[in-house]
């Protein structure tokens, strides 16, 4: 994973949100690292956010995903990051989308928003998650204990 600093102040304010990282990984991640990234002492309140890879979809039962992006899926996120935080003033942002074989109960998506007030981390953070599930070229195949497969599109 590769950092990606946006500019912005760190405060409440008019000056644009900061991107403390957003990007996709093969390796797991965690609402810690990702709260841990963005909390500073200026900071009131972080949100957290954990796309869990559940053991059903549709009635059917899920045994594992697997997730696939295009190349240019790191960069997208680094895009959409950005566009949130120029919407959220003074909040800190961090979001990673996992690719590869995932098992139930994995984390697919993190991602955390801080701000001054809680309302602002809430709006920061579940407008990331929507950019991100609707804009990202992230691709999950989902695998189910009859042995049939469904591939879903997330952007």
């Amino acid at each position: 994973m590769t950092t990606e600093e946006g500019t912005g102040a760190d405060t409440a304010g008019t000056a644009a949100g900061t991107v403390v990282f957003a990007g996709v990984s093969a390796e797991p991640i965690d609402a810690a690292t990702a709260w841990a990234a963005v909390e500073t002492p200026a900071t009131g309140a972080v949100v957290t956010f954990g796309g869990i890879v559940r053991d059903h979809d549709g009635g059917r039962a899920v045994t594992y995903l697997g997730y696939s992006a295009h190349p240019s899926a790191g960069r997208r996120m680094e895009e959409l990051a950005a566009e949130v935080a120029a919407r959220h003033p003074g909040t800190r942002l961090w979001a990673v989308h996992r690719t590869g074989e995932l098992a139930v109960g994995d984390s697919a998506l993190v991602a955390a928003a801080a701000a001054a007030h809680r309302g602002e981390a809430f709006e920061a953070c579940r407008d990331l998650v929507e950019a991100v599930k609707h804009g990202v070229p992230v691709w999950k195949e989902q695998h189910f204990s009859d042995g049939g497969t469904e591939w879903v599109g997330s952007a």
